[in-house]
């Protein structure tokens, strides 16, 4: 027989932890940098870009073009590595609450 007052609580459970990791989480940054090290990007948890660092050497008009792609592409890679943090860290914190089912997206509960 389905227990509905267990799985209310386990719910709850599923949300506080969620809710915890979600502030654990605004206070992360993570950098990353072009392959040529030419452009750091630094972004929070709440996907946010903290700094941007670059390369005196690329501060030239005819450099224009590479530094906007060094640029984008850094921010991508440093917000692409969040999302891989957010998705290990709620793995982590609702491991045995909620079951492996395929497609759940869990970071869509945070709402990033």
């Amino acid at each position: 027989m389905f227990d509905m007052l267990n799985m209310l609580g386990k719910v709850k459970d599923i949300q506080a932890k969620i809710q915890k990791t979600k502030e654990e989480l605004s206070y992360i940054t993570i950098t990353a940098e072009s392959e040529n090290s030419l452009v750091k990007a630094t972004v929070t948890g709440k996907r946010q870009v903290l700094s941007l660092i670059i390369d005196p050497q690329l501060l030239t008009p005819e450099n224009s073009e590479k530094l906007a792609l060094l640029t984008v592409n850094t921010i991508n890679k440093a917000l692409f590595e969040l999302d891989q943090k957010i998705a290990a860290e709620l793995k982590k914190s609702t491991e045995g609450l909620i079951p492996n089912i395929p497609g759940l997206d869990l970071q869509s509960l945070l709402g990033t």
